[in-house]
């Protein structure tokens, strides 16, 4: 006993005198002392020599012992640790610059739709939205579009759901924003004029000039003495307010169920300046809208009275658009996500 009373008295000499240079010198200190064969473990492992009367007194004095060496340890480690912060504060010249911070640019779909709502706001128009999964109500019936229309093919609209006894709504995709129009006419009255951006789905061969999703912008005004020519100069001047005040508009006669009469407007193509390209199909121009007055049929579907209201109604693809103000000659790059395309694009709109 006594002669491990004063080897213990001894250790605790060296570990007080013990002084450090470095913090290699610090894990020396644990693994000679507190390590998994240091001195410590190996003192406390005395205590099986011990005679059962003294082992209380004895383990109390091992006890503080190892208390004494974690102490140290803990000293040692502190001190290295202070100057370690000591070190890096001082390396730190703060007249440098910071380092820069990457910062992302908006989706050119996202910049072009941004714009188009921009102009048609400041045209009075507010923005309505709906869902994307639509009833076939919603969708067809209430735009005129009869069931054996052809755009109720499976081969152009996605379905999801189909009564199986004939009763209750078919779910699918909706095809086009109209919808979002059909459920502003039921429940608003006029006067209206919204434009309706949303994402649709057609079940199409995806190429560089068709895809099986894309982006529309409709609009709709209905109110007392709308005429066409309030369409024409509506949409006159959202083509010069996107593309400039040199692009070429010209209207041809078309046929929509649910507007009559009908119109598609092209423009001239900026892309080879009229001169002929696969975008526009080596004639020049470029059809990007589909317009009309409103059928009184779908008027009358609301509840909107027809002899008193009118109304027309527009809707363009924002990839047609988006492929026309930056030159994109494929919309398939719109979903790739490659970094090297959307990056070229910045600016908020």
């Amino acid at each position: 006993m006594e002669s491990l009373l004063q080897q213990i008295k001894e250790h605790k000499a060296a570990i007080a005198a013990f002084d450090a240079n470095n913090a290699d010198e610090v894990e020396q200190f644990r693994i000679k002392w507190l390590g998994t064969k240091g001195l410590v473990k190996a003192i406390m492992g005395e205590m099986r020599n011990v005679p059962n009367e003294q082992k209380k007194e004895f383990g109390q004095i091992l006890n503080e012992f190892k208390l004494f060496a974690e102490a140290r340890f803990q000293e040692l480690q502190d001190q290295f640790a202070g100057a370690a912060t000591a070190a890096v504060s001082h390396s730190q010249d703060f007249s440098l610059p910071g380092d820069p911070v990457a910062v992302g640019s908006r989706h050119p779909l996202t910049l072009v739709r941004n714009e188009m709502v921009s102009i048609f706001k400041r045209l009075g128009f507010s923005v309505a939205e709906g869902p994307e999964i639509e009833d076939d109500w919603h969708n067809f019936g209430a735009m005129n579009l009869p069931e054996d229309h052809p755009a109720r093919d499976m081969q152009d609209t996605f379905y999801i759901k189909k009564p199986e006894d004939g009763n209750g709504p078919t779910w699918l995709l909706r095809t086009h924003t109209s919808s979002v129009q059909a459920r502003v006419m039921e429940n608003q009255k006029p006067p209206i004029r919204v434009i309706c951006p949303g994402r649709v789905y057609r079940n199409e061969t995806v190429s560089a000039r068709a895809h099986c999703f894309f982006h529309q912008v409709e609009g709709l005004y209905i109110d007392e003495n709308v005429s066409f020519a309030d369409l024409k100069q509506t949409l006159y001047f959202f083509v010069q307010e996107m593309f400039g005040k040199d692009v070429k508009v010209r209207f041809r006669p078309s046929y929509f169920p649910f507007t009559e009469p009908s119109a598609e407007m092209d423009i001239s193509c900026l892309i080879c300046e009229g001169k002929g390209c696969n975008i526009c199909k080596h004639t020049g121009w470029v059809e990007i809208l589909g317009s009309g007055m409103v059928h009184p049929k779908v008027l009358e579907n609301f509840g909107i009275d027809s002899n008193k209201y009118t109304g027309f109604a527009f809707g363009m693809g924002v990839e047609r658009i988006t492929q026309l103000k930056y030159q994109v000659n494929d919309l398939r790059l719109y979903s790739q996500n490659d970094v090297r395309f959307l990056k070229q694009f910045t600016g908020v709109v």
